[in-house]
């Protein structure tokens, strides 16, 4: 749902083409200078500077990172798995969360609908590692019914939200 501020627009419509240039120079490089991203938009860097602040506040920009290769730190395999709990109270899925959020190789996990409860992509080095991964850490979570495994072959496509 869009949040409506006192003029009635959505927070959607407050972001021009000059807010969108910076955050895909951000998305590609956020080490970027004031003078380098301004320049490249028109601005000067302080009305730069104001825009991303304010992006910040907004919640837009909620981070600063870097862009890790898995395979360069031995991580050469990503699984994808699906799983069904036992129980869906509430108590139940934010224990599961909470545990998740705990095992440093699960890179992403979901609450989806559908025919299994979480997708989870977890990172690992090989087979014998995931293999160590699901008796020493997820198959102890309580509550899971069942799950599903998927080695990823290849990725044909990793993105940010589209800024068009």
């Amino acid at each position: 749902m869009k949040a409506i501020r006192e003029t009635g627009k959505s927070s959607e419509d407050s972001f021009d083409k000059t807010d969108l240039a910076i955050l895909a120079i951000l998305l590609k490089d956020s080490r970027r200078t004031l003078q380098d991203i301004g320049a490249e938009v028109g601005l000067s860097p302080t009305t730069c500077w104001g825009r991303i602040k304010r992006l910040e506040a907004q919640g837009v920009i909620r981070r600063y990172t870097v862009d890790i290769d898995p395979a360069k730190l031995g991580y050469h395999d990503s699984v994808i798995v699906q799983v069904t709990l036992e129980s869906h109270t509430d108590e139940t899925l934010y224990d599961f969360g909470r545990v998740l959020a705990t095992i440093p190789e699960i890179q992403e996990a979901y609450l989806v609908s559908g025919d299994y409860d979480y997708y989870i992509r977890i990172a690992v080095r090989d087979t014998r590692d995931y293999e160590r991964l699901l008796r020493e850490k997820l198959y102890k979570i309580p509550g899971i019914r069942h799950s599903q495994s998927h080695f990823v072959l290849r990725v044909l496509k990793e993105a940010s939200v589209p800024l068009g």
